[in-house]
């Protein structure tokens, strides 16, 4: 709930937008466009087709899809009810543990919400093995804008867990 800088929270819009009863009636009459302007302001570099939306796009047809996005936004910013049975796990994770198992982290060089780190700034809530990468081109949607680039966190991630032991 902490503020982020104004040109990044500009980035946000749609969270806003889906508080109001405005945003409900665009995101009902408008899902897929809503989705597209989305995809292209979180990732700028990702030139995805309308096959690709359009695969995505069959999600939006689900009669529960906008209330579901809807209550998600709501929630992240405090303004709609949890949901009871996971509760107590929210709140474990609000303590924000530790991280004990390996980790490969990934920020996308053109995200066009969250600029990216070095990873320095979570290092600490990593205690076992963790590696880091910035992805160049990449953006909010790395399996789809770099799906190699993902592909080898996973097989890098399997080589840190099999070098520590973890199970």
């Amino acid at each position: 709930m902490t503020p982020i800088r104004p040109d990044l929270e500009a980035g946000f819009w749609y969270f806003y937008y889906f508080l109001t009863e405005r945003g409900r009636a665009g995101l009902t009459a408008n899902r897929r466009d809503i989705a597209k302007v989305i995809w292209t302001r979180n990732s700028p570099n990702w030139h995805f087709d309308d096959a690709t939306l359009d695969r995505a796009a069959v999600a939006f047809d689900n009669p529960d899809y906008v209330e579901v996005v809807l209550h998600s936004y709501r929630h992240r910013l405090g303004l709609a009810p949890s949901y009871p049975p996971y509760d107590q796990t929210e709140e474990q994770l609000a303590a924000q543990p530790a991280i004990t198992v390996p980790a490969v982290t990934l920020d996308g060089l053109a995200d066009g919400n969250f600029p990216a780190t070095d990873g320095s700034t979570s290092a600490g809530h990593f205690t076992g093995p963790r590696v880091h990468h910035q992805v160049p081109n990449a953006g909010h949607n790395l399996p789809q804008e770099t799906p190699d680039a993902f592909a080898g966190a996973i097989l890098e991630l399997a080589t840190l867990r099999s070098q520590s032991g973890a199970v």
